[in-house]
């Protein structure tokens, strides 16, 4: 299957008309370079002043993992959408964000990110020039219109926002700057259409437009670059003739001279593909369908659906942690301190995994600390006289294996005290109390990592004892973090405490460890086979769909995802043109805007001889994937399509 939405050069875009979105990037392209030049004729109608813009806007904090100046911040923004429509809008942003949740490495690091929702009532619904140039246009706060704004030179996929009333309202997120934030906005409609870069926009209602929001971010945040092979819809792209790209993920080396110059994507050669294939050297990108090469047969900066594939996720890994501090406090060392304390660091906490603490005194590694975010110097005999002592923290993360990236700052943190043995520490009482910790409104994921953190004492340090269904657990090392999938639950809800050891402090968190179930219904099969033991196969003679419907009990969108044959797993939208129509396969796919959709791919098996490899047997597998992240066993079953009329 081949479904995009696509981003234009940096250089190809230029808006010049005053406080209008400056872009560097376009979901769809239009037919010729010039047909985006984006002139100025015609000037967006001017917006209300920015102080009534602010007086009627309201900030709803969406998700709060922490202080809006220790966190990388997406502010959300609706335009459009009225006062009796805003409950739209919430819906909007809700599928927007558990789409980017299903996402890695977006759901291992939903921790480090706070959500920001500013809602705006609009005077009118809708947005300018919807789906037409001659559409009406409409009043709103955020001046969104399609065609870059109503402008005949543009396209209509072009959907801009007014730069100066965006910035105006993400300021009202207290703590948030242009270097810690993303801005979103989301038009009230259902025509397809975004744009990418400083700011990120995409229409709230068309079926792929939650999928748009992690792909322009991939733009903004990680610096991808698009992986298309054409730069016009339905116009191949001219061969690449420049140097070797700085894209991380398009070259002109051969797999051998990645090796032998242990260059771009050669720690990941040969391996599966997270978004289907292999990790290899897969011909066409950056506009260009010949002489560049990227790594995988599509991904999310290729094929909107599919997830960004182990090249990408690594840039991303170390662009969203570049937008916070692996450590978050630590015992103050502005001064020398004495050997008659404790010590301690508080660190970020993944939701995909724990961070490695290692303590060093006088540069050797000390013992047993097993990841401790404290320690006690009163245990380590020190002799006479000053000692130096470290603290380093570092994420794990197996999405990374370039090492100059794991020594980053990004990754890696270190803490340094100097441990004066004449210095006395005075020990006022600090009362025990949790400072920092998951939140507890809302049930977390049977493979979540749930944290706690406390107050820090300088003569002793308050355990964190974890108990689950009323059952003690066995949690050595580093308290402070519990890693529920090593746990291994049993499918249900569950109750997850953690007590300050000794008082009765305590938090409770809900644990679904229930994924969403999933269903499938295809349309009317020329047959269908059951076999023992074997999954259902469907047959037909011509094109056949499919409707993926997903349910919890508890609430939040639900993402839907299939497969088919092994490929990467792709989200499941609907149909391009309608999100409620049912996915339709045929065996050359359906044309839509001068892209592919459900086109099948290799078959596992082919029973005829003169079949083309688009016939024959097809393995289809569906998943869910729900609001606390739970992902759900896959189901199959098998598609025979006969060669038809």
């Amino acid at each position: 299957m081949d479904t995009s939405g696509i981003s234009l050069p940096r250089a190809a875009l230029a808006l010049a008309t005053a406080g209008a979105l400056l872009l560097t990037g376009l979901l769809g392209t239009a037919s010729s370079a010039s047909a985006v030049a984006v002139a100025a004729q015609d000037p967006p109608k001017p917006p209300a002043s920015q102080g009534q813009l602010t007086e009627s806007a309201t900030v709803v904090p969406v998700q709060t993992t922490g202080p809006a100046d220790k966190r990388f911040n997406l502010v959300v923004l609706g335009d459009g959408y009225t006062a009796a429509g805003m409950d739209e809008f919430r819906q909007d942003v809700d599928k927007h964000l558990n789409v980017l949740w299903s996402i890695e490495p977006f759901a291992s690091y939903r921790s480090y990110v706070n959500v920001w929702a500013v809602e705006v009532p609009s005077p009118e619904s809708g947005v300018d020039c919807d789906p037409s140039l001659d559409a009406p246009r409409r009043d709103t706060p955020l001046n969104m219109g399609f065609w870059g704004g109503c402008n005949p030179a543009s396209v209509q996929r072009l959907l801009t926002v007014d730069s100066g009333a965006a910035t105006a309202l993400a300021d009202l997120v207290g703590g948030t700057t242009s270097a810690n934030r993303q801005i979103v906005a989301l038009a009230n409609s259902e025509t397809y259409g975004g744009a990418g870069g400083t700011y990120a926009t995409a229409s709230g209602k068309n079926a792929l437009s939650s999928l748009i929001t992690p792909h322009e971010i991939g733009h903004s945040l990680g610096k991808l670059q698009d992986e298309y092979d054409y730069y016009g819809r339905g116009v191949p792209g001219a061969a690449y003739t420049g140097g070797e790209p700085a894209s991380a993920h398009h070259t002109l080396l051969s797999e051998r001279e990645m090796r032998e110059q242990r260059a771009k994507w050669w720690r990941w050669l040969g391996e599966k593909s997270e978004s289907g294939g292999t990790i290899a050297r897969h011909e066409g990108g950056m506009y260009s369908t010949k002489g560049v090469w990227r790594p995988s047969k599509h991904s999310i900066m290729k094929t909107l659906g599919y997830a960004f594939d182990q090249v990408e996720r690594e840039v991303m890994v170390g662009a969203i942690s570049a937008k916070v501090n692996l450590v978050q406090g630590h015992t103050p060392n502005a001064a020398p301190i004495g050997d008659d304390r404790t010590v301690w660091v508080e660190t970020l906490h993944p939701v995909g995994g724990e961070l490695d603490v290692v303590w060093r005194l006088n540069g050797r590694p000390l013992r047993h600390t097993d990841g401790s975010r404290a320690l006690d110097l009163r245990r380590l005999g020190l002799g006479r006289g000053t000692h130096t002592l470290t603290a380093t923290v570092t994420d794990p993360t197996p999405f990374v294996r370039d090492p100059a990236l794991r020594a980053s700052a990004a990754l890696t943190r270190t803490v340094g005290w100097t441990v004066d043995t004449s210095v006395r520490t005075p020990h006022p009482p600090v009362a025990a109390d949790f400072t920092g910790h998951t939140a507890t409104d809302g049930p977390v994921g049977a493979d979540s990592v749930v944290y706690a953190d406390t107050t820090h004492p300088t003569d002793r340090t308050y355990a964190v004892r974890w108990s689950l269904d009323g059952r003690p657990l066995t949690n050595p090392g580093n308290d402070r973090d519990l890693d529920l999938g090593a746990l291994r639950l049993r499918p249900g809800t569950h109750t997850l405490s953690a007590r300050i050891a000794g008082t009765d402090t305590v938090l409770r968190w809900t644990v679904d460890a229930a994924p969403a179930a999933g269903s499938y219904e295809l349309s009317e099969p020329l047959r269908t086979v059951s076999r023992p033991g074997r999954p259902t196969e469907y047959v037909y003679d011509g094109p056949f769909t499919m409707r993926l419907t997903a349910r919890d009990d508890r609430p939040g969108t639900v993402v839907s995802q299939f497969r088919v044959d092994g490929d990467g797993w792709y989200t499941y939208y609907g149909w391009p043109t309608d999100a409620e129509a049912p996915f339709r396969f045929t065996p050359g796919g359906t044309v839509i805007d001068d892209l592919v959709y459900g086109k099948l791919g290799t078959p596992r098996a082919v029973p005829w001889d003169d079949a083309t490899p688009e016939y024959g047997t097809h393995t289809v597998e569906h998943r869910t994937i729900d609001a606390a992240g739970n992902v759900s066993r896959a189901t199959r079953f098998h598609v025979t399509l006969l060669p038809g009329s």
